[in-house]
């Protein structure tokens, strides 16, 4: 995929500067997490907040969550959408989740979460003419689409509490086949949960347990 292609798909998304917005993938990652999330749920790379919103309020299973990002932007944005989706107007209310900015899991301390969520930056992008701004660092995985995933999976299950879950959308563009052998080797099995075709691009997102577990 070239960088105009990628651009072109990443306006056909709605996105803003400085702060990814919900899109299909969005979409897709909170079906997911309503229906598997349980207990103390991290969403990775939240963005707007949308889906550690949804994982807040609409999931029967989950009993905190927070969401992480590196973005300063997108931090203060979902910030203020866990305000708003618990305020009366008063500001008296806890926030609908916690905000930390952070790098992945960097973070957070060993077994902490039952559920983590990642929608990662996947849009394959040429190392000649890579992206560099906030917005688009939301969008690029680098030269192989990869380049968030691989050190997630290296690291995600240092924070997962015993028969904890992985949800992880994983795009045709990155590498279907790719992302679950290097899933595979970090000793996670896995299962489809949810998957919808584009004319562009197939999304997935995975269930990942630990074969030990």
């Amino acid at each position: 995929m070239t960088d105009d292609s990628a651009r072109d798909l990443a306006e056909s998304r709605g996105v803003e500067t400085h702060v990814y917005q919900p899109a299909e993938d969005s979409g897709l990652l909170a079906t997911a997490v309503v229906e598997r999330g349980r207990g103390w749920l991290l969403e990775v790379g939240t963005g707007s907040g949308w889906v550690a919103e949804r994982a807040a309020t609409d999931a029967p299973e989950v009993d905190a969550v927070v969401a992480s990002d590196l973005n300063p932007h997108a931090c203060r944005a979902a910030r203020a959408r866990a305000v708003d989706a618990v305020s009366d107007g008063d500001g008296s209310e806890a926030p609908a989740f916690e905000v930390v900015r952070g790098s992945l899991v960097e973070p957070f301390a060993d077994g902490a979460f039952d559920t983590v969520a990642f929608n990662p930056p996947y849009l394959p992008t040429d190392p000649d003419n890579e992206w560099d701004d906030w917005m688009e660092r939301a969008l690029s995985g680098g030269e192989s689409g990869r380049e968030l995933v691989d050190p997630f999976l290296d690291s995600v299950g240092r924070v997962l509490a015993p028969d904890g879950v992985v949800l992880l959308l994983v795009s045709s563009l990155t590498g279907y086949d790719e992302v679950l052998e290097h899933a595979a080797d970090c000793g996670f099995a896995h299962e489809v949960v949810v998957e919808e075709s584009y004319p562009f691009e197939t999304l997935t997102v995975v269930a990942l347990r630990s074969d030990a577990r």
